[in-house]
């Protein structure tokens, strides 16, 4: 028998009410067998600012109600903000999610709780889950003694590659060693435990088009290796490209999907807790796209997909996404039929410009990249 999981990204949940934001994606999410998002601010009524960077804010646990009401099931958590709000914000997250029937992962009172994975059983098939920050900030990991978010250091230097003091170096990144034997630990025991293995990375850089990081290819090969069937990535508020490896699904970063901003929690207004520049050096491409409602971020992110695996007892059988658009009021809306061709022609121009070797194939309504051989 064969499941459906369905992933969307960065769930962003400040808004008064955050029902209408799933609106038009529920019933692509309740459809699937288990759905998976990922919540990137905390939740909590007892939260204290605990980072120096644009915090994230202490957001309504109520809002979690709108989450679980579209049909997820698991949320990962590991990702750069969900210590923002300090112990309280990680502690108050994670039982705001139990509490409504959902399964978090990647975040916990200790490191040893937020690498311990979620598992979820369907029509005779067990799924597990794991949830990494590759991005920071250190305030964000958890330790033995510290809650936070399970952690997956990436070692970062940079080379002057020609003989003039000031010139533009290079920058090189990689996984550290320790860091990468702790992922595979933790993939090799909840592969013994269950028949298909998730990995969710919080991971690359920022508002940048298409590039990748030297570590991501790394990383996600490496979970693939130690016995991951599917690798999801997120964090950097654009979409990024696909692949496939070893017959499994890579998706390099499935974008935002949620970004219910509010005035108060937009990071562009003054009123906000500290204004995002304008125009970040090095990053000419970024420019804030206007609408109807706060969207603090460029044109090509609101592109952004529902990530969909189908799975059996072999394996993942086929993989894709349901390509889908945020509209002026930030809402994500499925596309269909020849609506969808743009953001279908954006993941594959953007997969093709990052060196990754994919055939996505348009039918149905969804794109397929993934495909198990006969």
């Amino acid at each position: 028998m064969s499941i459906r999981l369905a992933f969307v990204g960065d769930l962003m949940l400040s808004a008064a009410d955050n029902s209408p934001y799933f609106e038009d994606s529920a019933p692509v999410l309740r459809a699937a067998d288990i759905a998976i998002g990922h919540l990137e601010w905390p939740h909590t009524e007892r939260g204290q600012v605990s980072v120096v960077d644009i915090p994230a804010p202490a957001c309504e646990p109520r809002a979690l109600d709108a989450v679980a009401d579209a049909g997820i099931d698991v949320l990962t958590m590991a990702g750069n903000h969900m210590f923002d709000q300090g112990v309280f914000g990680v502690i108050d997250s994670v039982e705001g999610i139990r509490s409504r029937g959902m399964q978090p992962v990647g975040a916990g009172a200790t490191v040893a709780e937020a690498r311990t994975p979620a598992i979820v059983e369907r029509g005779g098939l067990k799924v597990g889950f794991l949830s990494y920050n590759c991005v920071g900030p250190r305030e964000s990991w958890a330790t033995s003694v510290k809650a936070g978010v399970a952690p997956l250091r990436i070692i970062n230097h940079y080379e002057l590659d020609i003989a003039s003091p000031g010139s533009t170096p290079r920058e090189y990144t990689s996984v550290d060693p320790d860091s990468a034997a702790d992922m595979r630990e933790d993939i090799a025991s909840l592969a013994q435990q269950v028949d298909i293995v998730c990995v969710s990375m919080h991971k690359g850089m920022g508002f940048v088009r298409a590039t990748l990081a030297q570590y991501e290819r790394e990383v996600s090969r490496i979970a693939i290796d130690a016995g991951a069937d599917i690798v999801i990535g997120h964090h950097a508020h654009i979409l990024r490209g696909v692949e496939t490896y070893r017959g499994k699904p890579i998706f390099h970063g499935i974008n935002h999907f949620v970004p219910a901003y509010t005035e108060q929690t937009d990071p562009l207004n003054p009123k906000a807790h500290r204004p995002r520049p304008r125009k970040v050096p090095s990053l000419e491409f970024f420019q804030p796209d206007p609408g109807t409602a706060p969207f603090p971020f460029p044109k090509e992110s609101r592109h952004t997909i529902i990530a969909t695996v189908d799975v059996d007892t072999d394996g993942v059988s086929t993989a894709g996404f349901v390509p889908c658009y945020l509209g002026s009021d930030s809402h994500p809306r499925v596309l269909r039929g020849e609506d969808a061709r743009a953001t279908v022609d954006y993941v594959d121009a953007i997969s093709h410009e990052a060196g990754l070797e994919t055939d996505i194939d348009w039918s149905n309504g969804e794109a397929t990249f993934c495909r198990r051989r006969a």
